[in-house]
């Protein structure tokens, strides 16, 4: 059985290398705007659905994942900071306080048009940082391509007081949980 991620992310990439499934990546090239009045665990499951059907064309023959990840402040989404100066301000506003990371997922068979598909909640608590602190681990850390501006799987875990969730994975970008439950279903064999 093939089996494709629709991501060009690294992470994700390293996430589901721990299944020991082999597997292919392709980047989908979507959009990952938010549409008008969208919130943000729509948004991420949206684009989950929209990354595996981008590249289903080239892989007819595969099951496609699909993931993406948008975190919600208040009804406000924080996206990938890309930038130095939105990273800085991201984690401004994160500082004492509470956001959700939204993770969707989905998992397309190409052959058949039939997807699985779900949605990670993680409730991450900020400690109360200074701009000292930030710009102190933004020396040490880059993590632009990260949404919310935090490597929870890196050095942004001092950042984080607490957080409540189903997996931990889901964090840092793919849902193994819910994924291998996916993967299960259609037939995959994991340990």
């Amino acid at each position: 059985m093939r089996l494709v991620l629709a991501s060009s992310s690294p992470y994700r990439r390293a996430l589901l290398s721990r299944l020991g499934v082999p597997f292919e990546t392709a980047a989908p090239n979507v959009d990952e705007s938010p549409l008008t009045g969208e919130v943000p665990a729509t948004t991420a499951l949206r684009l989950a659905l929209e990354k595996a059907a981008a590249i289903a064309p080239r892989f007819a023959d595969a099951f496609i994942i699909g993931s993406d990840q948008v975190a919600d402040l208040d009804g406000y989404p924080l996206g990938k900071p890309v930038t130095r100066e939105n990273t800085l301000r991201q984690l401004r506003l994160c500082s004492g306080r509470t956001v959700d990371f939204h993770t969707g997922l989905c998992l397309l068979d190409a052959a058949t048009g039939d997807t699985a598909h779900a949605t990670a909640l993680n409730r991450v608590r900020f400690r109360r940082f200074s701009d000292d602190d930030i710009q102190r681990y933004l020396t040490r850390e880059q993590p632009y391509d990260c949404t919310g501006g935090a490597k929870a799987d890196g050095l942004g875990i001092v950042l984080i007081e607490g957080f409540e969730g189903n997996d931990p994975n889901a964090l840092i970008g793919l849902p193994l949980i819910l994924l291998a439950d996916m993967l299960r279903k259609v037939g995959f064999s994991l340990p």
